[in-house]
């Protein structure tokens, strides 16, 4: 068992980092106050330098490379901010992934050359409104007639909303009950009959815009269905490699909090001395490190146990919902040694710990991360309807 990066892995880390540090910081600040999303001429730039799909295979673009590699460079960028990093997050780890597992070859071949060079952005539509955490209560249909899928209903909480090219749509494809009926189709943005809400305003995320999805007859090729009616499992087992993504998101913030409270209390004094010459601050700093290297091992392990592929449930479940826990107490405990002016917008460390809080709810709330790791300690599922 080797805890080291390799070289080449140690070599795509430092240049993640040196071209996050050195050309990121102000366009995660005009994300921030824009709330806008990163602007396509630095999308192509991302693609040009290798930082976009990664661990897809090279036949569609891609560099080849694994799942640690892609979750090593959103490390990076993130801790600059997850508005920067989040292109890099839905090359690597959203539903461009299950699209290269899953869809037919002809809609690989259109669309994720497209994503690695940076001329797509491919976004998630999981949720509706009464269909959150009980995803299987999903309401919007699509319907096979001939060589067409036609889909109708409303989605809710789509990050990318209204700004990503494509969408992988979740929906209900027969009457079967429950996960049976349940599949995915892809849509592009400007397919008639797809609309969107207005941009939601969050209290943190700001520059990832998220909106609600409107379909009405949104009618697309067969070819385009990715899973069919009953490939639940499928779509679940793609979407734990986002689990990791979303852990990496989130790790980043409370490393990036740690690394800035150190200097600070390094540099702020109080009676007389510096802040890191009490006990009590001491304490804190290493609480910190602690949680933020184990949450960084589940997630390194997670992607190790992977290989080529996707994670388990259980590894990815067990990451997202340590790092998530991480980064709130991190950012929190970063901003509470910081005093005011951790709390001054003035500082990035507001902007992290708000948008930590927003890593635990998406993508599947820290509670059912511990319900997906109970089943997997017992084996089996357990049906939260009845009481």
């Amino acid at each position: 068992m080797n805890f080291e990066l390799t070289t080449d892995q140690q070599g795509l880390r430092e240049a993640a980092s040196r071209f996050a540090h050195e050309q990121l910081p102000e366009l995660a600040r005009e994300l921030e106050e824009t709330a806008r999303a990163a602007p396509s001429d630095w999308v192509k730039r991302y693609a040009e330098l290798g930082f976009l799909g990664i661990n897809i295979d090279a036949r569609y673009g891609g560099l080849g490379l694994g799942p640690l590699e892609a979750l090593l460079v959103i490390e990076e960028f993130a801790k600059i901010s997850g508005a920067v990093a989040f292109p890099v997050f839905e090359s690597c780890t959203g539903p461009v992934k299950a699209i290269e597992k899953y869809g037919s070859e002809a809609l690989k071949q259109r669309v994720i050359p497209r994503v690695c060079s940076g001329d797509m952005i491919i976004a998630i539509s999981m949720s509706e409104a009464d269909a959150g955490t009980a995803l299987t209560d999903l309401k919007t249909r699509g319907r096979i007639d001939g060589d067409t899928v036609i889909l109708n209903g409303a989605k809710r909480w789509c990050s990318g909303g209204g700004h990503a090219d494509g969408y992988l749509i979740y929906c209900r494809l027969s009457d079967a009950p429950a996960a049976k009926g349940i599949g995915a189709v892809y849509v592009d943005k400007d397919t008639p009959g797809l609309t969107f809400g207005t941009q939601e305003r969050l209290m943190g995320f700001r520059g990832v815009p998220s909106s609600d999805i409107y379909l009405d007859n949104v009618t697309v090729p067969v070819n385009q269905l990715v899973v069919p009616a009953g490939g639940f499992a499928k779509l679940m087992e793609a979407f734990d490699l986002e689990r990791c993504g979303n852990a990496t998101m989130s790790l980043a913030q409370a490393v990036a909090a740690l690394e800035d409270v150190t200097a600070y209390v390094q540099e702020r004094h109080q009676f007389g001395r510096a802040l890191v010459e009490f006990q009590a601050v001491q304490l804190r700093l290493a609480e910190m490190k602690m949680k933020v290297e184990a949450a960084r091992l589940l997630i390194y392990r997670a992607a190790a146990n992977a290989g080529a592929g996707h994670p388990s449930i259980l590894d990815s479940s067990l990451a997202k919902c340590f790092a998530n826990e991480t980064s709130r107490d991190v950012t929190g405990s970063a901003l509470q040694l910081m005093g005011g002016y951790g709390y001054s917008k003035e500082n990035l460390m507001e902007r992290r710990f708000r948008d930590a809080w927003g890593w635990g709810i998406a993508g599947g709330a820290i509670d059912i991360q511990k319900v997906n790791i109970a089943a997997a300690m017992i084996g089996r599922r357990f049906d939260q309807r009845r009481a």
